[in-house]
C-alpha cells in the first residue's frame, strides 16, 4: 500500500503526489476523480505499447502488431496488472461501490491503471510514463512468441512452463460475486514449483483465468529464468 501511495512500486517518484491520489479515486468517491486522467492515460498507454512492439518485433506486419497491442491493453490485462501493482486496496470508492465489491471489479481496476499512467504523464511527461509502462509490461512483452503472437496469456504461460519441465498452473475458482446476470469470478493461478500464486477477476471463468495468468507473468518478473529469451 505504501509503495502505491508513493508511486515507488511504479518506479516513479511523483513530484505532485496528489495526481496519484486522484488517479486512484473512483467517481463514486467524490468530484475530484480519475476519469480525465484515465482519458489521457489510455492514449499514452496505447502509444507506448505500440512503440514497444514496433521496436521489439520488426518482422511483424500492422495486423499482427495491432492484435498484440489489443491483447496487452484490453480490460482484463489492465485489471490483472492493476492487481499485481496492488491498486485494488488503494482505490478510493464510494460506500455503495465498496459494499458491492468495486475494488475487485475489472472495469474499475483497468480504469485506475490507465489513470495512473495518465498521472505519471501529467506529472513528468511521456518519457516517464513510457518507462513505467515498459517496467510493468516487461514480463509480458519479453515472453511473446513472435512465431505465434496470437496466443493468449494462459496458453503462453503453460507452454513456457512446459518447455522448462515445470508443472502447468492449477486454476481454481475461489469466489463468485454479483447477481446471476452480472457475476464476477475470482480465480487463483498457482504454480507450486515456482512458489507463485496469483488471482484474477473477470465476468466469466475464462476471463478470470486469463487475468490470473497475466498476473502470474507479472509475479514471475522480467528477471525470471528465460525472460531474456528471444
Amino acid at each position: 500500500m505504501a509503495s502505491v501511495a508513493s508511486g515507488a512500486g511504479l518506479g516513479h517518484a511523483f513530484r505532485r503526489p496528489e495526481l496519484l491520489g486522484q488517479a486512484l479515486t473512483h467517481r463514486s468517491f467524490g468530484a475530484t476523480h480519475n476519469e480525465r486522467l484515465e482519458f489521457i492515460g489510455d492514449a499514452v498507454l496505447n502509444c507506448a505499447i505500440a512503440a514497444a512492439l514496433y521496436d521489439r518485433f520488426p518482422q511483424m506486419n500492422e495486423g499482427e502488431l495491432s492484435r498484440l497491442r489489443a491483447n496487452l491493453v484490453n480490460r482484463d490485462t489492465l485489471a490483472a496488472l492493476a492487481q499485481a501493482q496492488a491498486f485494488g486496496a488503494a482505490i478510493r470508492l464510494g460506500e455503495g461501490e465498496v459494499k458491492s465489491g468495486g475494488a475487485l471489479r475489472p472495469s474499475i481496476l483497468a480504469d485506475a491503471f490507465e489513470a495512473v499512467i495518465g498521472a505519471i504523464f501529467v506529472d513528468a511527461g511521456f518519457d516517464a510514463a513510457r518507462d513505467a509502462i515498459a517496467r510493468i509490461y516487461a514480463p509480458l512483452i519479453a515472453r511473446i512468441d513472435p512465431d505465434d503472437p496470437g496466443k493468449d496469456p494462459k496458453t503462453r504461460l503453460q507452454e513456457w512452463l512446459q518447455a522448462r519441465r515445470v508443472a502447468v498452473p492449477d486454476y481454481s475458482v475461489i469466489a463468485v460475486a454479483g447477481e446471476a446476470h452480472a457475476q464476477t469470478f475470482t480465480v487463483e493461478c498457482r504454480i507450486g514449483a515456482l512458489g507463485v500464486a496469483t488471482r484474477g477477476e473477470g465476468n466469466s471463468r475464462r476471463a478470470a483465468e486469463q487475468a490470473a495468468a497475466v498476473a502470474a507473468w507479472a509475479a514471475l518478473g522480467a528477471s525470471a529464468p528465460g525472460s531474456q529469451e528471444r
